[in-house]
């Protein structure tokens, strides 16, 4: 930390003081009724979580774990030694409450409701077969959390039980038709979840599920079908509990298995299968889609967005850049700003402008083909019959490795081929651009350009093809078309004959 931020970080400290003294003094006079300010300062994510859950000395502990443990080991380590009574003895059922509370605010960082009013209680409960299993009841404000921390307190949830001894939760066939009831009479009645997901998914994940998701009903809407059930104490939907359940462990289940598998946790195997269910449903991000909203492309599709990898300054996770003169082609459906549904890697992205990727591609009303830049849209704007090719979207690995999400194949651009180039002349030259220049008959100051600066210093047509010939790499993509969009060897012939009548 420089010392200016260091002296204006001290500044703020010390106005805070100032102020909360002077409320201190207010208070003590007697006109509130309370005799000091109800919020208390927290120094760090470690005082939040013992302010809003405790349980007393856990910050000092958080603390000392976090210099060796990832957010998500933090939460696991805490819960265990709860549980265990390094903080106090717990009955099983208060342990097991105040360890899901805990590890959950851990991982949102204390700073939404949904450890204190998104979980409602937590039961120990009796099977068919009078064995004992955990029963997690989830409120409303679970929302706050986000899916994959969500989805996280069951498999922490399943982590305590294990410790207790306690069996794993073995529903009844009515219990999961019910939940799977609500889940429809949730979408037709309340409100839209973030994903669609199967009945055949929920049905799985609710068997699958080692610890019950249950809760308090949040509107008042009733079920029809199976009602008065003995294990669930409310006829109306459960709006927590199935959101943990759809958005949650089974919308995010690629990334909780990510996590799962990366702290060594045994028994959710299961999130595969889902995961796979998922991947095989056929344009399954475009259910939720509005009506009336535009549609850019259908999945795959050719003539669609080309997947490119990478981050420009603006963008970065869920932030994906598009080329501005797609912006302009599409007619200003696409702003800065905008929020697209994507296909991969997550449900969605926030788009920003990037010029140096791919423009789209035109057909004119006259038959031409223009690829569209910002220098000739005008031109073209009035004159534009079918868009051939939307352009490059640019998104970052990041987002790939942070929804757990297998690298889709890309197209073969400038940064690719300059690192080809990199390679071969490093291998073939030595790295000696001079060697290199004369074989090539290209000056070596131009080479290095097209190294430094592959997006601005781009090969003619005669130095791409000389590279390819003398150097042995790919011809540059500037100059490598869409060739994958003839459907055979026969319409090559037929393009080659066009050319050459």
């Amino acid at each position: 930390m420089s010392k200016s931020y260091e002296k204006y970080v001290k500044t703020l400290e010390e106005q805070l003081e100032q102020l909360y003294s002077i409320a201190n003094k207010a208070r003590e006079k007697g006109f509130d009724p309370a005799f000091k300010p109800e919020c208390t300062v927290a120094r760090d994510m470690a005082d939040l979580v013992e302010g809003l859950v405790g349980p007393k000395g856990v910050a000092e502990r958080i603390r000392e774990l976090s210099t060796k443990l990832s957010r998500e080991e933090l939460a696991f380590k805490i819960a265990e030694e709860i549980v265990y009574g390094k903080f106090g003895h717990f009955d099983p059922e208060a342990a097991a409450e105040q360890a899901i509370r805990t590890a959950l605010a851990i991982l949102t960082e204390g700073v939404t409701a949904a450890p204190i009013q998104g979980v409602a209680q937590v039961k120990i409960k009796t099977n068919h077969d009078r064995s004992k299993y955990l029963a997690i009841y989830f409120a409303g404000p679970i929302r706050s959390a986000g899916g994959t921390d969500q989805a996280l307190t069951l498999v922490i949830g399943d982590f305590i039980r294990r410790i207790l001894g306690l069996d794993r939760y073995k529903p009844r066939e009515e219990e999961i038709a019910r939940f799977i009831e609500e889940v429809r009479l949730y979408e037709r009645s309340v409100s839209r979840f973030q994903y669609h997901i199967s009945d055949e998914e929920l049905r799985r994940a609710l068997r699958w599920l080692p610890v019950e998701v249950t809760g308090t009903e949040s509107d008042p809407v009733e079920v029809s079908a199976f009602r008065n059930l003995p294990r669930i104490e409310t006829n109306r939907v459960r709006g927590g509990a199935l959101r943990v359940v759809n958005d949650g462990i089974v919308g995010r289940a690629s990334k909780v298995w990510v996590i799962v598998e990366k702290l060594g946790i045994q028994g959710w195997d299961w999130l595969k299968e889902i995961r796979q269910m998922s991947e095989k449903k056929s344009a399954g991000f475009m259910d939720d889609i509005i009506a009336g909203r535009p549609i850019f492309s259908f999945p795959a599709r050719r003539g669609g967005f080309r997947l490119r990898y990478g981050r420009a300054r603006n963008t970065g996770l869920t932030a994906v850049g598009v080329h501005p003169a797609t912006m302009l082609v599409l007619q200003g459906f696409i702003a800065v700003g905008t929020q697209l549904r994507l296909e991969l890697p997550g449900k969605g992205g926030i788009a920003a402008p990037v010029d140096v990727l791919e423009p789209p591609i035109v057909k004119l009303r006259d038959g031409s083909v223009v690829r569209v830049t910002m220098e000739n849209f005008h031109d073209v704007k009035d004159r534009i019959e079918k868009i051939l090719f939307l352009g490059d979207i640019l998104i970052s690995f990041g987002d790939f490795l942070y929804q757990g999400k297998s690298l889709a194949p890309a197209g073969y651009v400038e940064e690719w081929w300059a690192e080809d180039l990199r390679k071969a002349i490093i291998e073939q030259f030595g790295g000696d651009f001079e060697e290199t220049a004369i074989s090539t008959g290209i000056a070596s100051e131009r080479l290095r350009g097209f190294l430094e600066n592959p997006f601005v210093n781009k090969p003619t047509c005669k130095e791409a093809i000389a590279l390819s010939l003398k150097v042995g790499v790919p011809l540059h993509p500037a100059f490598t078309f869409f060739w994958s969009s003839l459907g055979s060897v026969e319409e090559l012939g037929l393009l080659k004959e066009w050319l050459t009548t």
